[in-house]
């Protein structure tokens, strides 16, 4: 009987054991990790980006651009490529 007895506690301590282990995380497919914008400051005005409230975002052909307030998205738009190049 004893034996029965270690062979049913030797079992729950495997069972009890074996469920409370973690499993390791799987990493998922999912969306591309997306790159941090590269400045804290705006490409047209140089002022500090939250400087004078939320940043302004821009999609410019796919490329976004931050500006420190929507004034200088006009002068963003009359030279683009001088502006893109500040964000290289």
């Amino acid at each position: 009987m004893n034996k029965y007895i270690l062979t049913l506690v030797v079992l729950a301590t495997a069972v009890i054991t074996s469920c409370s282990k973690t499993e390791p995380e799987i990493p998922t497919a999912g969306a591309p990790e997306t790159k941090a914008y590269p400045l804290t400051t705006c490409v047209v005005s140089g002022e500090e980006l939250g400087g004078m409230g939320d940043p302004v975002e821009y999609d410019h052909n796919g490329t976004t651009v931050k500006f420190c307030c929507k004034n200088c998205i006009k002068d963003f738009q009359a030279k683009p490529e001088k502006f893109l190049a500040k964000l290289k």
